[in-house]
């Protein structure tokens, strides 16, 4: 009888250990009953597997994935609707309301990070809103010629902008067990409102499970990459291949001064300052300015970058690997947005970035006169 009960409350115990692990309840409209859902976790690289689905049935849904070993953000999607919610993934239950109409306005509880989470995604919502509503009062402004206006909305923003920095540097700095440190200084680092060198050195005093996390490990690859593209570093050697199929390494083409011109044929922004750099080519490449260009063009669009190129009178040397976003020279780079820049010396060696314009006309008069 001993035996008998001893084996009951084994199995009890196992029960109770699986339903506080990995699971998500929800309830949706009765509309989407017989749809699937599913989670997906993102992976390194930004890839994302699919974990586990279930079928709605009268509203609600369960999925029952494996225990996770370390958190995950995580996505949860439905059939029928083209947004995602995300939240973060971690052995605890996870119940959700889901609103069909407003997603994200989805309600999310269970997990120690999932409140987290949700705080910073409201700060992302709201700074963004004031942004965007700040954009819109300055083009009015601009329209009725209010300069006051224009100049009182600009430091507004570069107030909102500085109070948001501050406030991922403070999620960073608390929650460092949380996998939103991570998305915290991802975007802190993708805005380059704090050097890499600032980024890593939190990123160091994060736990170790949040480190070789799937994001943690995406991040520890970018800042590996942009320390190694800083100022005052030797700019990474590359070779790619040009657009009539020879090699060009970086080696072969430095200048005096030097400009890599990250862009694409499809880049909007690339292209309306493309008229700029001509101008400064043209005036300084006599004195010792060679420019490559290399571009993040798919590989569908080798005659779309080879039209852009005439288009534009880009006349300086060009290679790409057509890779789009996986272009590995822009990879190398640490780059994540176009149009982006740096600025070598005779020896290679990187002393400026993302200059353009007039910026970029004052540095090579600099350099070059």
């Amino acid at each position: 009888m001993k035996k008998i009960l001893l084996i009951a409350t084994i199995a009890l115990c196992f029960s109770c250990k699986k339903d506080t692990g990995y699971a998500v309840n929800g309830t949706i409209d009765e509309s989407f009953n017989g749809k699937k859902v599913y989670i997906s976790h993102l992976e390194e690289n930004n890839a994302t597997t699919k974990i586990d689905s279930a079928v709605i049935a009268e509203g609600k849904f369960k999925l029952d994935p494996q225990d996770t070993e370390r958190q995950y953000l995580a996505f949860l999607n439905i059939e029928g609707i083209s947004l995602n919610l995300p939240f973060i993934a971690e052995n605890e239950a996870i119940s959700m309301t889901v609103y069909k109409d407003s997603l994200r306005q989805s309600v999310i509880k269970g997990g120690a990070q999932n409140k987290v989470f949700k705080d910073y995604l409201n700060h992302l919502t709201e700074t963004n809103k004031r942004i965007s509503e700040g954009t819109q009062k300055a083009r009015e402004a601009m329209s009725q010629g209010d300069t006051a206006t224009i100049s009182s909305i600009k430091m507004e923003r570069e107030e909102i902008i500085e109070n948001d920095k501050l406030y991922k540097i403070n999620v960073a700095k608390e929650h460092k067990t949380s996998l939103v440190a991570v998305l915290a200084l991802t975007d802190l680092t993708n805005l380059k409102t704090i050097s890499s060198i600032e980024a890593k050195e939190m990123f160091d005093e994060l736990s170790d499970e949040v480190k070789t996390s799937s994001l943690g490990k995406n991040l520890s690859k970018m800042l590996s990459a942009r320390s190694a593209t800083d100022i005052g570093a030797k700019a990474p050697d590359f070779s790619g291949p040009t657009p009539n199929g020879e090699t060009l390494s970086l080696k072969d083409a430095l200048g005096k001064v030097t400009i890599l011109d990250f862009w694409a044929s499809w880049c909007k922004p690339c292209r309306i300052e493309n008229p700029n750099v001509v101008r400064v080519y043209e005036k300084y490449h006599d004195k010792g300015l060679n420019i490559v260009g290399i571009s993040l063009d798919k590989s569908t669009q080798k005659e779309r970058w080879l039209k852009a190129i005439e288009d534009d009178n880009l006349t300086w040397q060009h290679v790409s690997n057509l890779q789009f976003w996986q272009e590995p020279i822009a990879q190398q780079y640490g780059v994540r947005s176009i149009p982006a820049t740096f600025i070598l010396d005779e020896n290679g060696v990187i002393i400026a970035k993302n200059l353009r314009g007039k910026d970029l006309e004052d540095k090579m008069a600099e350099l070059l006169n």
